[in-house]
């Protein structure tokens, strides 16, 4: 199982968990921990890496020009810019077939894993 943390977007903010070709979402505020979401990772339309630029093109009007302010910083990455890196986690925009979206942080085995499910 891999974890994902969900930063902003349409889902639940926390803990999420990649496992079986499956994302487990955190639940939306109010909603009890019973009724989180789960996707499939088909679902994933677009993927990339998060900077200034990708945040607001695949986050469009959903008002993360603050969250990504706010979590890219001035350079633009909260993680590391290359898989290979020094750096263990990636910041990442994903945006699912049904226009859903998310500004999340995983590691890069997950990030590899949900990049190969969005070129499919």
């Amino acid at each position: 199982m891999s974890n994902i943390t969900i930063h902003a977007g349409d889902f639940g903010e926390g803990k999420a968990s990649l496992k079986n070709g499956n994302i487990a979402l955190p639940a939306k505020k109010g909603q009890g921990l019973l009724n989180r979401d789960v996707i499939k990772i088909e679902r994933l339309e677009e993927i990339d890496i998060a900077t200034d630029e990708s945040v607001k093109r695949i986050g469009g009007t959903l008002g993360w020009g603050a969250a990504g302010a706010v979590m890219l910083g001035p350079v633009g990455l909260l993680a590391g810019l290359l898989l290979g890196g020094k750096k263990k986690e990636i910041t990442f925009v994903a945006k699912f077939q049904d226009g859903e979206k998310m500004l999340a942080t995983t590691d890069a085995k997950t990030y590899k894993l949900l990049m190969s499910a969005a070129m499919k």
